[in-house]
């Protein structure tokens, strides 16, 4: 039997519909995983229901986060928020981090994952670096520089790599039983990993739309820690 690796989906509320990319399904299915979408919900039961489905998690890219979640108000700069997912995602978080369940946290998932163990986010990053590019999706646009002997660093088995980005807000404090794993030149946090779980991260990169062999080595560990 294939692992089954949920994927959180989005909900787009003036088309009455959930959805997400294909390229977070296809890294996982070439992986040797089953991919499957999970609708946000509010009700816990069944995000109950999702934990005890699923062997590992995936949260995926998306919109902002609402500021109120970390304790501050939306200023100037914050894009567009989606509540009903907020909701969903902090709750399947704080389970899932309850449960130790592995998990991979991209983008947006990646500041989900911070918050829901208390951290805060940078919500409009400032810098001279290009966070948000104006280049094909699998393009790697930055470097990033990976923290010697962190779990990122074992699963990339590189200290500095090259990856895209479409983000602007970014983990300002990491959450509690987490710690900064790599950094873009200009300071800003590209990876958190758990000190206290078996195997969570979280990368502020999109690895499901790159073709490099490090891109892959992602979903392999995320597929071998959810076996």
């Amino acid at each position: 039997m294939r692992s089954i690796i949920g994927i959180t989906g989005n909900y787009d509320g003036e088309e009455r519909s959930f959805w997400v990319r294909d390229y977070y399904v296809q890294s996982l299915e070439e992986v040797g995983v089953t991919a499957l979408v999970l609708p946000p919900t509010q009700a816990t039961d069944i995000i109950n229901n999702y934990l005890q489905i699923c062997d590992g998690l995936l949260f995926s890219g998306g919109g902002d986060v609402d500021p109120v979640h970390w304790g501050e108000n939306a200023r100037r700069g914050l894009g567009s928020i989606n509540p009903l997912r907020d909701a969903f995602e902090l709750e399947l978080a704080r389970q899932a981090l309850k449960a130790d369940v592995p998990v991979l946290g991209i983008c947006r998932g990646c500041q989900v994952l911070n918050v829901a163990a208390g951290g805060s986010l940078l919500q409009d990053i400032q810098s001279h670096l290009l966070h948000d590019q104006n280049a094909p999706r699998d393009y790697p646009i930055h470097a990033i520089v990976v923290e010697k002997g962190s779990l990122l660093q074992k699963v990339l088995d590189c200290q500095e790599i090259r990856v895209n980005s479409f983000h602007h807000q970014a983990v300002k404090d990491p959450g509690r039983g987490f710690k900064i794993c790599a950094r873009a030149p200009d300071g800003v946090i590209e990876a958190i990993e758990s000190t206290k779980h078996h195997w969570v991260l979280g990368v502020q990169w999109h690895p499901e739309c790159m073709t490099d062999e490090f891109s892959q080595r992602l979903f392999y560990a995320l597929a071998k820690a959810s076996q």
